[in-house]
């Protein structure tokens, strides 16, 4: 009931100014409906509610906006129904106002309160963010207080609790930052963008119990220290010297209650002490990234390093994954967008991870451009946790057809970032085809073929897609698993279980997407295997799929 009178005053209040001055009203509507097939043993549906017997699942996200004179006003209506997306293998449905915000300038100050989404620097000691592929909404519940001292520096100071689903979690959050802009000679391309910031977590009363509860189960030995207070620092800073672009930032957090699933922790079995791997921590941490650009006529080149350790920063101990999170650590490889080059993807890990990225693009000429990309990430022993070697290039014969292609060549640490065996090493030469009738008519083409004797063994992957601008898009997409053969009889029946998985079937995708001014609608036929699904540099594994997507997005 609170909701529905504060979402009637919010109405009342924003249409009662639309027939003044300078008054705006902007929206969006943003809908899914999954409709589910029976559960199959070969995807491993089965014992899934959607499959077994709810068949249909949706989210909705209905957001109004509201501007006046200096005030900004905002609040988004959520749904859920048998929906997927917070748990892949379970069912959740709520209703509410997911969101709401109001937000006034009032000379140099900036005031702002309700849910609210900021970060401090790249986001590494404090982000709270929306990723709805995700589930991921992790917004502040609280105040913020912002002032523009000059016309290069300003501070902000927040409080408040982050965002769970249509609650709050119990942990509070404070902190602040300053943020400037130095040119020391308006004659030279030469600038600074320093700033830095400061967040304090405090927990709450049940996670100290919860925490002291478990502790007291170890031996006396390893036994931690618990405190509820830990802090967030990071100093960051941008510089422009010509065509260089280098940013860096440094933090580092006080000691912090942490959970590390490979610390080692002594057990008693029987009469005997063995040792077995997960326990709370205390410990500091730290982060230190970077990123070196270089650009200039026909040539760009980045290169980006980050060092982490034990810089978990989480609403409790136990949260972990994608949910829980306070900071956001960039990630360290490729955004890869083809279906079989993301298919294995790394998740960033917080309590130890020293990673390496370069970037080079190169024109050659108007017709023909290059490019290289490679990536390294380990733990800090240096054990290699993925890798991935992709040069490509992309040739365009004015604006008739374009021809893009590459190869990706990748190790990764599947038993890191899935559980499952001990590493994936792949090459998977891709390549897409994009003709143009006239403007309005097109066709795109693309090929992938993954080639492995790790996981599930090797994949082909083909999609064809039909443009008739500005409104249809019609698109057909297989994925096929390659028959592994022969298997080696030393391999143990587990393993020799996953290489045979899938052999010899398809999962097709079938859809057609119509465009209406700020208008889309798509209907898609979907089959799709068990894999990583990233976003926004999040990644988290998700099972198969079976059924039939229905999505609405439309701006107003």
């Amino acid at each position: 009931m609170k909701h529905l009178i504060f979402s009637l005053t919010f109405l009342t209040l924003a249409f009662s100014g639309i027939s003044q001055n300078f008054s705006h009203i902007t929206g969006s509507l943003q809908a899914n409906g999954n409709f589910f097939f029976a559960a199959d043993s070969v995807l491993g549906t089965a014992g899934i509610p959607q499959y077994d017997y709810q068949k249909f699942g949706a989210e909705t996200w209905l957001t109004l906006n509201y501007s006046h004179n200096g005030l900004d006003a905002g609040m988004r209506f959520d749904m859920f129904n048998n929906s997927n997306l917070l748990n892949p293998n379970a069912s959740y449905s709520d209703v509410g106002i997911g969101r709401w915000y109001v937000r006034k300038q009032i000379d140099k100050f900036d005031i702002s309160g309700g849910y609210l989404y900021d970060q401090i620097g790249s986001g590494i000691i404090y982000r709270s963010y929306e990723e709805r592929a995700l589930m991921i909404d992790n917004a502040l519940f609280g105040a913020q207080v912002g002032y523009k001292i000059n016309d290069d520096w300003k501070i902000k100071a927040f409080t408040g609790r982050q965002k769970q689903q249509f609650s709050r979690y119990g942990t509070i959050l404070r902190g602040g930052a300053i943020e400037g802009f130095i040119k020391p000679d308006s004659t030279k391309n030469f600038t600074l963008a320093p700033g830095a910031g400061i967040v304090g977590r405090t927990y709450t009363s049940e996670n100290i119990d919860d925490a002291r509860f478990e502790v007291a189960g170890y031996f006396k030995e390893e036994q931690i220290d618990l405190q509820y207070n830990t802090y967030a620092a990071t100093l960051y800073n941008t510089l422009t010297a010509g065509n260089f672009t280098w940013y860096i930032e440094a933090a580092g957090k006080t000691k912090d209650v942490i959970y590390d699933p490979l610390a080692p922790r002594s057990i008693l079995v029987g009469s005997d002490i063995d040792t077995a791997l997960g326990k709370l921590v205390n410990r500091e941490g730290y982060t230190v990234y970077s990123s070196l650009s270089y650009s200039q006529k026909g040539l760009g080149i980045t290169l980006e390093a980050k060092r982490t350790k034990d810089f978990s920063f989480r609403q409790n101990p136990n949260a972990l994954g994608i949910q829980g999170p306070i900071n956001f650590l960039p990630p360290m490889a490729k955004q890869n967008t083809y279906r079989l080059t993301a298919r294995f993807a790394p998740a960033t890990q917080e309590l130890g991870e020293q990673a390496i990225q370069l970037d080079v693009r190169y024109k050659l000429n108007k017709k023909l451009s290059v490019g290289l990309n490679f990536s390294d990430i380990q733990f800090l022993d240096g054990t290699e946790l993925y890798r991935e070697i992709t040069p490509e290039f992309t040739y365009r014969q004015k604006r008739k057809w374009q021809v893009i292609g590459g190869v990706q060549i990748l190790k990764y640490n599947i038993f890191v970032y899935q559980g499952k065996d001990k590493y994936v090493d792949a090459i998977t030469p891709y390549g897409e085809f994009l003709y143009k009738f006239s403007p309005r008519k097109s066709i795109r083409v693309e090929a992938q073929y993954l080639a492995t004797d790790d996981e599930f063994g090797s994949w082909v992957n083909g999609l064809v897609e039909v443009g008739l601008a500005p409104h249809w898009i019609f698109y057909a997409s297989d994925m096929y698993k390659l028959k592994h053969g022969s298997l080696d009889p030393k391999l143990s029946p587990e393993k020799a279980k996953d290489k045979v998985k899938y052999d010899g079937t398809h999962f097709p995708s079938v859809g057609v997407v119509y465009s209406r001014k700020s208008n889309r609608v798509s209907l898609a036929y979907v089959k799709q295997v068990e894999g990583i699904n990233c976003a926004g540099g999040i990644c988290r594994l998700e099972p198969a799929f079976h059924g039939v997507r229905l999505t609405l997005n439309s701006t107003f």
